[in-house]
């Protein structure tokens, strides 16, 4: 097979912000851990309203100035490149309180980036405020790596993203030292035996015991409500009387939470590649794994139709060569080039696939990966290696985001739901029927807030919004990491005459930005002239 490789495309880093949505625990050995005495999720009860926050936090006067480069905890650093039209990206930190139920009290810095609108005064409509995803994705390094993509809605809004509280440069959580998140992530995520499954049990205790060690007081605060009241905030400190979002992912979930809470203050909203409100964390486990399943599936039958695919030109052969392929890693991992000697173990290789079944864009890097690894005289892990570090948040020069450690956080202190060993291992064979490549490790994440040191704050988020402004709804039928039928299900429990429906019939995870011309205008006629679509509308 042929050793010419594809360099590693610069857009991974940022994809892993999007990559993250939904796949907590399904990250090397899952990410969960365990304290004596759990306390409570900071709920929602006795929260003071923005408006009546006092005038230090509701009055404050952000200075904003140009951007330094990106910290290793945001992704790689480097600094945001102006916008095609000439447009300057600055930065600044906003104050919120920790707790909202006590907003005299402490307080924390929610970093932030804008780009100002680049039409005409007259023509301004006010700040689009961006969430990409995660949770665990830094709005701070990402907005500006797509910013070239909403070039037109810039045309009418200022671009603004931000760090969630607990992510990046917002107090960001970071639970193991870098050499720790190594181990952490080529360690066994699928335990076959008793000795296994307690090393597993033991990774996610060390896990737990780093965040709770460095940052035990901030985790009852890292909620998606307690975000979604941030992002009011932000809409006041900047000005607008309505808050105008594009939420994509779990951006979509805070969306869903801020439109509950704040049903009136709703502008123009989109929330694209929704994810399921209404389904516990078990069910989107095991619809990720049939959505991930599915993607495989189109992906091998892409490969196929090319003489040059890795895998050969039968699909049922082909799924057999990877699931084979990954069995291998479990003993035998795959040498690579990486300067640390690390090895492609299957782990590792789980978390590069997956990381390249987020849009068909990745898959010449997944089959210049396998082609790679596959080759009998010199196989090679390195652009499988390159794909799962950008999926577990690992920069280039070996350090980390905090990309999946705040996940864990924020879905821990979000969800009640605490799963045992004994229910992963019913479950099972159901997740393998799901997924014969990605079921078993997806069912052992189940346990990612098994013994977290915070309780979690509710089963599902609730996300009725009676009152609010039309929010448009996109969901993409080949979506692995949010499947399809959560957009309809977002829609319902969003209430009457609120959710709106826009499907694309492709691949992906995420429509606007898939180079869709159909979607693309859909989108930006709704948030730029107001043009509500047909509810139902199909893009293909």
């Amino acid at each position: 097979m042929s050793r010419a490789r594809l360099a590693a495309p610069s857009c991974l880093v940022t994809a892993a912000l999007l990559a993250a949505a939904g796949c907590g625990g399904g990250s090397g050995s899952g990410t969960s851990g365990t304290a004596r005495g759990p306390v409570r999720a900071a709920a929602d009860r006795g929260a003071t309203d923005t408006d009546d926050l006092p005038r230090s936090l509701t009055g404050q006067e952000l200075d904003w100035s140009p951007c330094e480069p990106t910290d290793p905890e945001q992704g790689a650093g480097s600094s945001p490149s102006p916008m095609p039209g000439g447009g300057s990206w600055e930065c600044a930190t906003m104050t919120a309180p920790v707790d909202y139920a006590d907003p005299e009290g402490d307080t924390l810095g929610i970093a932030m980036i804008r780009v100002r609108s680049s039409g005409a005064k007259e023509d301004r409509i006010g700040s689009l405020l961006f969430n990409f995803g995660g949770p665990g994705g830094s709005g701070v390094a990402t907005l500006p790596s797509f910013g070239q993509d909403y070039e037109d809605l810039n045309k009418r809004y200022d671009l603004v993203s931000f760090d969630p509280r607990g992510v990046g440069d917002s107090e960001g959580v970071q639970c193991l030292d870098d050499e720790g998140l190594d181990d952490f992530f080529a360690a066994d995520a699928d335990p076959r035996t008793k000795k296994e499954r307690k090393a597993f049990t033991d990774r996610l205790q060390e896990f737990a015991d780093g965040c709770e060690e460095r940052h035990g007081d901030l985790l009852p605060h890292l909620t998606t409500t307690a975000t979604a009241r941030d992002m009011d905030l932000m809409r006041e400190v900047l000005g607008d009387d309505e808050l105008h979002y594009f939420g994509i992912s779990y951006g979509t979930e805070l969306g869903g939470v801020y439109a509950h809470l704040f049903p009136r203050r709703v502008g123009r909203a989109v929330l694209d590649a929704v994810v399921d409100p209404t389904g516990d964390s078990e069910q989107g486990a095991l619809g990720q794994a049939k959505g991930f399943q599915s993607a495989l599936e189109s992906y091998l039958e892409h490969c196929a139709e090319n003489d040059n695919c890795p895998l050969g030109t039968d699909e049922d052969e082909a799924e057999d060569r990877i699931a084979d392929f990954l069995d291998r890693l479990r003993d035998h991992p795959l040498p690579t080039q990486d300067p640390d000697g690390r090895k492609l173990t299957q782990s590792l290789a789980w978390n590069g696939i997956a990381q390249s079944l987020y849009s068909e864009d990745f898959w010449p890097y997944l089959t210049q990966g396998l082609d790679d690894a596959l080759d009998e005289d010199d196989p090679d892990g390195t652009v499988l290696l390159a794909l799962g570090d950008s999926m577990n948040g690992r920069n280039p020069d070996g350090t980390y985001s905090t990309l999946q450690s705040s996940l864990t956080a924020i879905n821990c202190a979000d969800s009640k739901t605490r799963v045992s060993e004994k229910h992963v291992r019913d479950r099972l064979d159901d997740f393998e029927e799901a997924s014969p490549v990605f079921g078993r490790a997806m069912a052992w994440g189940m346990l990612a807030c098994t013994h977290w040191p915070v309780r979690g704050d509710r089963e599902h988020p609730d996300v009725g919004a009676e009152g609010s402004e039309p929010i448009l709804l996109i969901g993409t039928t080949g979506d692995p990491a949010t499947p399809y039928e959560g957009t309809g299900h977002m829609k319902d429990a969003l209430g009457d005459d609120v959710g709106v429906e826009l499907t694309y019939d492709g691949e992906g995870h995420g429509a606007y930005n898939s180079g869709n011309t159909c979607v693309r205008e859909t989108t930006n006629d709704y948030l730029l002239k107001g043009e509500v679509p047909d509810d139902g509308k199909t893009c293909d």
